[in-house]
């Protein structure tokens, strides 16, 4: 099997984004944003998805984090297409469920080489520290898009906010880990019987 890792460069007026992901990682993140608790998120997704991150950005803070979390998503989506190229021997679907004390999130994707985000999350408040929780639907969209997957995302229950997001990143991670789990079975076969997910 081939290394399954590639890396994204993202710049614009509003933005410098660098992300490099080796699915096949230990967990490893090394996350540069100026968002402390954005990359406390993406440190999630890496222990446990099992994919090392290594994930650079300088943005327009001084307006606010939102062009900065979205476009990491788009970067970070890019990244993980390019890494995964035309899925052969991937099982494609993923899912988890992840309590963190009263909160319980479950996140389900597909590998289906179509975009959507599916994402209920009441957050029982607006912010977490300085981070405005509005972002965390921006990240999954922007990385929804540009990984060209399907994601459904649901809090069932949580009455901490904090507890609540991380719950969702948490249970990403792990259902990307079984989605992109690698299956010799399938090796030489497109987890579709149209016979590409790329379209």
């Amino acid at each position: 099997m081939s290394e399954r890792s590639a890396s994204v460069e993202r710049d614009t007026l509003e933005t410098r984004i660098s992300a490099t992901v080796n699915l096949d990682g230990s967990g490893e993140a090394k996350l540069d944003t100026g968002i402390p608790f954005l990359e406390h998120m993406l440190e999630q997704i890496a222990r446990h998805g099992l994919v090392d991150l290594d994930i650079q950005a300088r943005g327009d803070l001084e307006v606010d984090a939102h062009h900065t979390v979205e476009d990491i998503g788009i970067t970070l989506g890019q990244a993980l297409a390019r890494a995964w190229g035309d899925k052969k021997g991937v099982r494609r679907y993923g899912h988890s469920y992840v309590p963190l004390d009263e909160a319980l999130s479950r996140v389900v994707l597909d590998l289906s080489g179509r975009p959507g985000l599916e994402m209920f999350v009441e957050f029982t408040r607006a912010r977490v520290g300085d981070f405005d929780l509005d972002l965390a639907y921006e990240f999954f969209q922007g990385l929804v898009n540009h990984a060209m997957i399907t994601v459904h995302i649901d809090n069932l229950r949580g009455r901490n906010a904090h507890h609540q997001v991380e719950t969702v990143f948490k249970a990403f991670g792990r259902a990307l880990r079984m989605a992109v789990e690698y299956d010799e079975r399938m090796a030489d076969v497109s987890p579709s019987t149209k016979g590409t997910l790329s379209d």
